[in-house]
């Protein structure tokens, strides 16, 4: 019996609990604020002739065997001034035996609703792909045959639409989304065993606001609530500083979860990069070092000829 096997085998096990008893099963990011875009379509820049363009990357719970990874790509461009189109994918892995794929399309129709703020209401349509592959676990009793939970790989995919709201001025957002209407099953019942849970919908709530506190110096406040049927309530709490919008570093805490430390550096006027580090304050943090986070973010001027056009410095 492989100990890497059992290792992973209890993971996959414990998370697939998880998803039954607690319904979280959408990954989290702790560098929520730079990619809003995965959980609420209808978040919008309006930043004309402009392509936003992001990458990140998770590892959580570094040094568990078989810890959750997850990885996103995500883009998004206004092609008028009313309407913000967007792509965006995203993989979440647990030791290399469950693995989730999420492919999605946004549409944002823009309102300007006063002189300086812009409500945005979003449509996101895609495909989840599911896979479920225990080949080559060594169960200790015996066999995967003995265990109905590991009898058969899976694969699957299921269609899903989301909608969102978003108001925004350059220093203010708030948002309401719920990306995921569509309830599914991801594994049936077997022999009255619940081998996994039901993907429920998620519902997002996050807010954040730019305070001037001299020309060279800004506060950057900010949370973010997830919600689902049959889990706690699930909060991010964020306070970052920008100095020079350049640098920015920042403190943040998740709900009986995690401490984490944030910052990101513009090193072109067009690319930003950002780290995360969470330190686990619940009893899983006696098994792991911490989890980490890496962004990138891209933004391509279309038109670089394009006279006249001033935009404002884009904070969030």
């Amino acid at each position: 019996m492989k100990i890497q096997n059992i290792k992973i085998a209890l993971l996959v096990g414990m998370s697939l609990v998880y998803w039954s008893a607690e319904a979280q099963q959408d990954p989290q990011f702790t560098q929520y604020m730079y990619n809003q875009s995965i959980v609420n379509p209808a978040y919008a820049t309006a930043n004309k002739e402009e392509l936003n363009i992001g990458a990140l990357y998770r590892s959580q719970w570094v040094g568990i065997e078989g810890a959750p990874r997850t990885a996103s790509l995500f883009a998004h461009y206004p092609i008028s001034d009313r309407v913000e189109v967007g792509i965006s994918f995203t993989n979440d892995d647990i030791g290399n035996v469950v693995t989730e794929n999420n492919i999605y399309a946004d549409f944002a129709y823009i309102l300007p609703v006063s002189e300086t703020g812009k409500l945005s209401l979003g449509l996101k349509a895609g495909l989840t792909l599911f896979d479920a592959n225990f080949n080559g676990f060594n169960l200790q009793s015996g066999g995967r045959d003995t265990d109905v939970a590991f009898n058969d790989n899976v694969t699957q995919s299921f269609p899903n639409v989301g909608l969102g709201a978003f108001y925004f001025t350059d220093k203010f957002y708030v948002g309401l989304s719920a990306p995921n209407l569509l309830t599914t099953t991801h594994l049936e019942n077997e022999n009255g065993i619940q081998s996994t849970g039901v993907q429920d919908i998620h519902f997002f709530l996050n807010s954040g606001y730019v305070f001037d506190i001299n020309p060279n110096l800004k506060f950057k406040p900010s949370f973010m609530l997830k919600g689902v049927k049959g889990a706690p309530l699930s909060a991010d709490l964020n306070a970052n500083v920008l100095f020079n919008e350049k640098f920015e570093v920042g403190l943040g805490y998740r709900l009986d979860d995690s401490v984490s430390g944030v910052f990101n550096f513009r090193v072109a006027p067009e690319i930003r990069i950002g780290y995360a580090y969470d330190y686990t304050t619940s009893n899983l943090g006696n098994f792991n070092s911490g989890s980490h986070e890496i962004i990138l973010l891209y933004n391509i001027k279309t038109r670089f000829w394009r006279s006249g056009y001033d935009r404002s410095p884009r904070f969030f």
